[in-house]
């Protein structure tokens, strides 16, 4: 990554809707498939993208999540995996911020100062990694900075004791869990996630980001009066699970029909566009248009 970090610019702009930031587990439902979902997805509203890096044991992900992981684990993706899939998106024109969400075991088995030279080289500008307390993150996020990486903790309603630390080491915005337990479609939000929220106020300049549970338009309205970005994961993640035989097919056809369908979720979530109307402007162009073919 050169220049300015992706993220700070997203939030430096002026802006009438909080920033839309997606999450997919890299390699559900192919890494092929997960390539051309980075360019759908940053062809219709995304600003940052989470990139998942698939576990067998995410303690933080319901079960979505969970069978999105098991099913890239069992296809061979991995972390090195996931880096090139980033680096190979920038060459082919990918703008959106990009952030790699990590529990941190295969981390530390690619070993950390390797890590953020890759990360640094692939053009990520963030970091999540939901198991790493922020007590412990002093030495990675000495690396992080160095290369330019946002270490972005992840913050509950139930951490008001700690925020003050938590306040102090992030960088480039703050993760608010919208409700406690693992990530997951949710139809309310914990009754103290304002009372976070407003806290959090006090105390930072920094974006403040939902997510876990977000999974429709009227839930991502709620939200925009109180934060400046909302992430979607399991509701993507299991919108593209529906489309996973026709995402793998070998026919264009059946390919280009469940991405629209899936850039048709995105857009009606993010602005309420009626599917049928936004169905109609989605052709497969719209995605090949942004991808460099030269690969």
């Amino acid at each position: 990554m050169t220049g300015a970090n992706r993220i700070d610019a997203v939030f430096s702009q002026t802006r009438s809707r909080p920033a839309f930031i997606p999450y997919i587990t890299c390699g559900y439902p192919s890494l092929e498939a997960s390539r051309r979902l980075l360019h759908l997805l940053d062809a219709n509203g995304a600003e940052v993208i989470e990139l998942g890096v698939p576990y067998s044991d995410p303690l933080a992900d319901g079960p979505v999540i969970q069978h999105a992981a098991q099913r890239a684990l069992a296809n061979g993706t991995r972390l090195k995996d996931v880096l090139s899939l980033a680096a190979r998106g920038r060459s082919e024109g990918l703008k959106a911020g990009l952030i790699l969400f990590s529990y941190i075991n295969p981390l530390l088995q690619y070993g950390l100062p390797r890590l953020f030279q890759s990360l640094q080289e692939a053009g990520f500008d963030g970091l999540i990694v939901p198991d790493l307390p922020v007590e412990e993150s002093g030495p990675v996020r000495q690396l992080a900075d160095a290369h330019g990486i946002h270490l972005i903790p992840l913050v509950a309603p139930n951490s008001l004791p700690r925020l003050d630390g938590i306040v102090q080491a992030a960088r480039g915005m703050i993760y608010c869990i919208s409700s406690l337990g693992v990530t997951g479609v949710r139809r309310k939000f914990h009754s103290d996630l304002q009372v976070l929220l407003g806290t959090l106020r006090q105390r930072t300049t920094l974006p403040l980001v939902v997510g876990f549970g977000v999974s429709n338009h009227a839930q991502f309205q709620q939200l925009s009066a109180f934060c400046d970005g909302v992430v979607v994961g399991s509701a993507l993640v299991r919108e593209i699970g529906r489309h996973e035989a026709a995402l793998l097919s070998d026919a264009a056809a059946e390919r280009e029909q469940a991405e629209q369908q899936i850039a048709a979720f995105v857009r009606q979530l993010i602005g309420g566009e009626n599917v049928g109307d936004v169905l109609q402007s989605i052709s497969e162009s719209d995605i090949d248009k942004n991808i460099n073919r030269s690969y």
